[in-house]
């Protein structure tokens, strides 16, 4: 449908506890998910865990996964190995690697989730005959990048699915920002700030915790009010559509 965002925020969170078999309580979101989209999306979430609360080491066999840390500190477990994260951090698990995460901190430990199916599982559901014999998990990486310093981060070769950029964005106060839409499928939310995002007609006002996600290819403006607009933008590349000069074969 031209023109239409998927927009979410964190006013209603669920509770949910035993987050892959850890004991405790994680207040939870979904921002946006694969219906009405082109993109091959497993999920885009929103998770907090208080202080001394765990989310459970687990094995990614199917999808490879971004935890984007926005509140808090922590520590990680990546392939059972130990290592300190903080807000402002990413944190790439690929096929085959395990994570976990435990919050350390005196603060709630926030994040979003940016899940995508790997490209063999993809690869396997599209195809016509399955195979019924059981698939070896490859030795997957996991590692810990600065968003808030390197600002723009292309998550591969640690992931090899669609997603293609994550960047922390500023849009001055009264000024603009465009994300073209040209074979990209793009996840905003707001850390700071209020303004507008707005794709063909629609538009739609923004805040801190608000989630736009673009549909089908749809070009994506922000528009930042007096105090401007702090964001994570996260990119998933889609096929284009033989009418867009692409090849669906």
């Amino acid at each position: 449908m031209p023109g239409e965002l998927l927009v979410a925020d964190l006013d209603m969170p669920s509770s949910v506890y035993g987050v892959h078999g850890a004991a405790g309580l994680t207040r939870w979101r979904s921002l946006a998910g694969g219906k009405g989209l082109r993109g091959p999306y497993e999920a885009v979430e929103w998770a907090c865990v208080p202080p001394g609360g765990l989310s459970g080491e687990h094995l990614h066999s199917r999808t490879e996964e971004v935890y984007v840390l926005l509140t808090g500190e922590g520590e990680a477990l990546l392939n059972g190995r130990p290592q300190r994260v903080r807000a402002g951090e990413l944190i790439l698990t690929g096929l085959g690697a395990t994570h976990g995460l435990r919050n350390v901190g005196s603060e709630p430990l926030s994040w979003l989730t940016l899940e995508v199916p790997a490209p063999r599982t993809v690869t396997l559901a599209r195809s016509q005959r399955k195979e019924i014999t059981s698939m070896q998990v490859p030795a997957g990486r996991a590692t810990v990048v600065d968003l808030g310093r390197e600002l723009d981060v292309d998550p591969r070769p640690v992931l090899q699915g669609p997603l293609r950029r994550i960047r922390m964005l500023r849009v001055a106060p009264g000024a603009s920002l465009d994300l073209p839409g040209r074979g990209f499928e793009h996840t905003v939310f707001v850390l700071d700030g209020q303004g507008s995002a707005s794709a063909q007609s629609v538009t739609v006002p923004v805040r801190q915790g608000t989630a736009v996600t673009t549909s089908g290819g749809e070009d994506l403006r922000l528009d930042a009010d007096a105090e401007g607009l702090r964001v994570v933008c996260a990119s998933f590349a889609i096929p284009l559509q033989p009418s867009e000069g692409g090849d669906l074969r």
